[in-house]
Formats: C-alpha cells, sequence, structure tokens
C-alpha cells in the first residue's frame, strides 16, 4: 500500500520564472505609468503623483519578494535614463533632489505592505483590505514620510523639523492611495488567488 501525498495548496506552488519575471516587469511598468501621469506641484518641489499607488499595488498585489524587485526594477531604468521618474525625470542626478528620499523608501514600502498582504491574503478580502490599508498608512509616515524627510532636509539644506513640515502634507494622499490599492489588490486576489507568494 502506497501512500498518497497531500496535493499542495495553490497558494503553496512556487510560479515559474518567467511568471514571475512576466509580473515583475508589468508591475514596474505601472509604477513608470503612475509617476508620468500629469502631477500637481507639491510643497518644495516635491509633485503629488500616482507613483505611492504603484508601489502599494506592486506590494499588495505581488508580496514582499516580487514586489521589492519590482520597485527596484522600476528605480534602475529611470536611473540608467528612461524618462520615467515624475515629471518625465531621468538619470541619477534625481537621486541627489528632494525626492531622493521617497525614491530610496518606495521598494522598502512595497516590501513590507507585501508582508502584510501574503499574511493575510487567505483571511478573506475584508480582512486583507484593513490590514493592507493599515500597513500602508503606517508606511507612509513611518518610512516614506521619515527617508523623504531625510532626503529633503539633505537637498534642500533646511532643518529636520522644516523638512517634516514639508512631509506631511503627502501623508493623507498617500494613505487614501494605499487604501484604494488594497481595494484594488483584493479584487485581484479573488479573481487570480494563485497570485501572492511573498
Amino acid at each position: 500500500m502506497s501512500a498518497t501525498t497531500p496535493a499542495a495548496s495553490p497558494l503553496a506552488r512556487r510560479s515559474s520564472p518567467a511568471t514571475d519575471l512576466a509580473l515583475v516587469t508589468t508591475f514596474a511598468a505601472v509604477i513608470g505609468v503612475c509617476a508620468v501621469l500629469p502631477a500637481i506641484n507639491g510643497v518644495a518641489n516635491v509633485p503629488f503623483t500616482l507613483q505611492m499607488f504603484g508601489v502599494f499595488l506592486a506590494g499588495a498585489v505581488l508580496g514582499a519578494r516580487r514586489g521589492f524587485v519590482a520597485v527596484t526594477l522600476y528605480l534602475a531604468v529611470a536611473t540608467a535614463g528612461v524618462p520615467i521618474f515624475t515629471q518625465g525625470q531621468a538619470g541619477p542626478g534625481v537621486w541627489g533632489g528632494a525626492t531622493g528620499g521617497y525614491l530610496l523608501a518606495f521598494p522598502i514600502a512595497a516590501f513590507l505592505v507585501g508582508l502584510v498582504a501574503t499574511w493575510t491574503v487567505r483571511r478573506g478580502p475584508a480582512v486583507f483590505t484593513v490590514a493592507v490599508s493599515v500597513a500602508a498608512g503606517v508606511v507612509t509616515v513611518a518610512v516614506v514620510g521619515t527617508l523623504g524627510t531625510l532626503g529633503m532636509a539633505r537637498a534642500l539644506d533646511v532643518s529636520l523639523a522644516v523638512a517634516w513640515g514639508y512631509a506631511t502634507p503627502f501623508f493623507l494622499a498617500d494613505i487614501a492611495k494605499g487604501v484604494i490599492a488594497a481595494i484594488v489588490a483584493a479584487a485581484v486576489h479573488r479573481a487570480f488567488p494563485r497570485l501572492t507568494r511573498g
């Protein structure tokens, strides 16, 4: 009598490298599109864009590892010269400007939101949406806000308190983007329940 091995759950199965590459590339492109859409001029020449929506969506849909890679790929392509930073900017010089701290925060934000998404995706869309929304809110202030403040303080030669004041107007908008990304990601996972693997 032979023992049978129980089938692995759909979320436990690993996707192929080709699928991972396609998803990572697609979401890097989504972030690029969100960055170059018309922006609202913000404080200290830091524009309000949909970029954070793309970053949060990458983490919430792809999970921590692939979300991190997707954002890193976006940053690498833009740094190499493709004009997909905000307002059509490109090149390594952008990192030295007022938005440099935000750029550094993006992969971390996608990774942390992706961790929460992976842990909660099997608990239903309501739990997933709330958990990812809360994670995006915390990440907005604790990671993106902090690194963005440090970058602006350095680039603009102002105190941390002044730079923090520049950063705070972005918080509410970015938290809202995180909530919308969580809602969209929950719908994606309902349609493709095997998508998130961390």
